[in-house]
């Protein structure tokens, strides 16, 4: 099922989109919680496994600190409207007027343009192997892909990593700041917000030295871009029914970026 026929089924099935987005938090940043039977050989060990990504006791959810809880509250029920009434109808929407080769190869442009960032942020975390996986990837698919609207890469067996100046700051031995809800972007923390920043710059920069788009183009790119990303992202606010949600949210988020640093 793709990320936005799994939306439309979620807007009609309350008990789907429960079920939906408690496996998506779970799942997410590759968390492995079951074993899976594969010939030849053994599969690697998750990186994310459930036993670090979440505690066995819910009380643990009432344990960090939060010294912004009352503005992440309020922009928390901010988001969720925004997300309900226009996000998702876009996302539906873009689904229903385009075909699935479009959608693929939009979303194919995009993850290969966000290589670009990728590969600055291996770079500063003096990761050599993710470095040149990386750029190997951007030239395979910006040329043999036409642009990055196919991924040649992938079947050629050149992993996708995902880095950002978040999780670089967080190599350097920056802290994570207090919890921070951002406005349409969700759950982060002072130090990813941050970096969050630095790669807009990045990919603002590159968007502009590469393709040198008028104004037509980048208001284009840009409702693409935010669909795209969103009918990728399958998680619902106040979807999970559970009187925790903000505190679960908060917990998952914080020990995945720890994870993500670690890996």
């Amino acid at each position: 099922m793709s990320p936005a026929e799994a939306t439309v089924r979620l807007g009609r099935d309350p008990a789907w989109a429960r079920l939906l987005i408690v496996s998506a938090m779970l799942a997410v940043g590759g968390c492995s919680t079951a074993p899976v039977v594969v010939e030849g050989e053994e599969p690697e060990t998750p990186v994310f496994s459930s036993e670090r990504l979440i505690k066995p006791d819910v009380e643990q959810f009432g344990d960090m600190s939060d010294p912004l809880e009352a503005f992440n509250k309020t922009m928390y029920r901010f988001n969720y409207r925004v997300d309900k009434y226009v996000l998702l109808p876009l996302v539906i929407g873009y689904y229903k007027v385009t075909p699935a080769f479009f959608r693929a190869g939009i979303h194919n442009f995009f993850t290969n343009f966000r290589n670009i960032t990728v590969f600055f942020n291996s770079v500063l975390q003096f990761s050599g192997r993710k470095s040149y996986q990386t750029a190997g990837r951007f030239a395979v698919n910006s040329t043999i892909g036409l642009a990055g609207l196919f991924d040649p890469a992938t079947p050629m067996g050149i992993p996708q990593h995902n880095e950002d100046f978040g999780q670089t700051l967080g190599r350097w031995g920056v802290g994570p700041g207090p919890y921070l809800v951002l406005p349409l972007l969700g759950p982060s923390n002072i130090r990813d917000g941050v970096g969050l920043g630095v790669d807009w710059y990045v990919n603002t920069w590159a968007r502009e030295a590469l393709l040198d788009p008028n104004e037509w183009w980048k208001r284009a790119w840009m409702l693409l871009y935010v669909i795209d990303t969103r009918a990728h992202v399958q998680f619902l606010y106040f979807g999970t029914g559970s009187p925790f949600e903000y505190r679960l949210v908060r917990q998952l988020y914080t020990t995945k970026r720890q994870l993500d640093i670690e890996k």
